[in-house]
């Protein structure tokens, strides 16, 4: 436990994202002694600079939508104007409230907070600002950060999503490097904003990581909002003067644009931080783990971005907690990465949770798979809504159903009840029985599942 100084502990977190802050909270509700040391803010990317704010600007992208678009339900308004100015104050206060909630918590488990870069100095030490805290056991959780490609200098009009989310301006015109979540979201936003936005996507689809039926009518649905987009083909170069950016593609394809901004994923926020002189095993930059995530290295962890796999607030989250309870001498069920659901929060929206059809055809087998897609045309809720898409099951033949895929307006909350099924491995059958409250979204799991389970209602067999 503590020494005289108050340098010794349990538990020593470096870094105080969403993965290292679950760690220390639950590691102290655990009994543990936990100093957390953060040189940013508690909360980390995703609360200052990643999902919250973003998804505040969508929320307000929405409401312009519906400004704009009113007439449409006999609701007769227009869109005045953009106020950046008021947009980014909304956003902060959303911030600021979720922050001071988050600092509250941290005190009242009486974590010890430590303020400063921490560089890892032995394997159960850690420096900051010539001070050394020892403990018993280390989790590395030092987050990512907004990557760049070879030889492409962020400044001025190049951004990444950090300059991004403080434009105190609108572009008239935005090209977007990386047709992912982060660029499919800005994208939404500034399209909705008023822009003219153009995405570069060097793989064949948008959301790329996605099942293919849901990119293909992703990008349907942008092509019919006027989101531009050129997919298959590399970024070559790009220059800027006062005028704005001029993009180079490697088939000689130019573009031009107020700026452009650079999201082409994130990259582990692990350099300098002593981790290799510590024997630490880094593979570009990633955190090498066992299935426990531990690094092999004394009483050493590591969770969340710097951790190969899925860049996601809420996987960074469950393996804080997970670290923590087997410090704890508990015994948590591992982490299954493809049970961990994802979300594109843009207009559509896209979420999913499991196996993609062709990755489960590679587990399974070409001819054990089956898939079912049902249509939102059929669900009330969404008709009144007024959006377009699909849930998609992907089941085992005869077995469980191992991935549920969705495109449309707030998908993102029906994610929840995909997970429970994917995770609990339920059996079409099981789902088919249950009952969804009508009229609401949810309805069109139940309905896909009734189809699945060889007794659709709303469907055509």
């Amino acid at each position: 436990m503590a020494d005289t100084n108050g340098t010794a502990f349990d538990i020593i977190v470096l870094g105080a994202g969403s993965g290292g802050y679950a760690a220390a909270l639950r590691a102290a509700q655990l009994g543990k002694n936990v100093a957390l040391i953060e040189a940013g803010k508690l909360g980390g990317t995703c609360l200052h600079n990643g999902c919250i704010p973003t998804k505040a600007l969508l929320h307000a992208a929405e409401l312009a939508d519906n400004a704009r678009e009113g007439e449409h339900y006999g609701v007769h308004s227009s869109l005045e104007r953009i106020d950046m100015a008021g947009v980014n104050q909304y956003k902060d206060t959303v911030i600021g409230g979720l922050y001071k909630g988050l600092q509250g918590l941290i005190k009242s488990r009486k974590i010890t907070v430590v303020e400063g870069w921490g560089k890892l100095v032995g394997t159960d030490a850690v420096e900051v600002d010539g001070t050394r805290y020892t403990a018993e056991h280390i989790i590395l959780a030092t987050g990512s950060y907004a990557r760049s490609l070879p030889g492409l200098d962020i400044g001025g009009r190049v951004m990444t999503s950090d300059q991004a989310l403080t434009l105190d301006w609108v572009p008239k015109s935005a090209l977007i490097l990386g047709g992912g979540v982060i660029g499919s979201e800005f994208a939404s936003v500034w399209k909705s904003f008023g822009a003219d936005v153009t995405i570069i996507e060097a793989l064949p689809h948008l959301v790329p990581n996605e099942d293919e039926a849901l990119s293909k009518a992703f990008e349907r649905a942008f092509r019919k909002r006027g989101i531009k987009f050129n997919l298959g083909v590399r970024f070559s170069g790009v220059t800027q003067d006062d005028n704005g950016v001029h993009v180079t593609l490697e088939d000689g394809k130019t573009f031009d644009a107020d700026l452009l901004l650079v999201a082409v994923g994130r990259g582990p926020s692990t350099n300098g931080v002593g981790f290799e002189e510590q024997g630490v095993t880094l593979d570009r930059g990633f955190v090498i783990t066992d299935e426990k995530l531990h690094t092999g290295v004394a009483n050493i962890w590591a969770v969340g971005d710097i951790v190969p796999g899925l860049q996601l607030a809420h996987r960074g989250f469950a393996q804080g907690i997970y670290v923590a309870e087997q410090i704890a001498g508990l015994n948590p069920a591992p982490i299954v990465e493809s049970g961990i659901p994802r979300v594109t929060y843009s207009d559509p929206e896209v979420a999913s949770v499991g196996l993609t059809e062709a990755a489960a055809k590679e587990v399974h087998g070409e001819d054990s798979v089956e898939t079912l897609e049902y249509n939102l045309a059929g669900n009330g809720k969404s008709k009144i809504l007024g959006t377009q898409g699909f849930v998609k099951l992907v089941r085992q033949k005869d077995g469980p159903v191992v991935g549920v895929h969705m495109i449309g307006a707030r998908v993102g909350e029906l994610i929840g009840e995909g997970q429970l099924i994917v995770n609990w491995e339920a059996y079409p059958e099981d789902v088919a029985s249950l009952i969804h409250a009508h009229p609401t979204q949810t309805e069109a799991v139940g309905e896909a599942f009734l189809a699945l389970a060889g007794k659709p209602l709303h469907a055509h067999n």
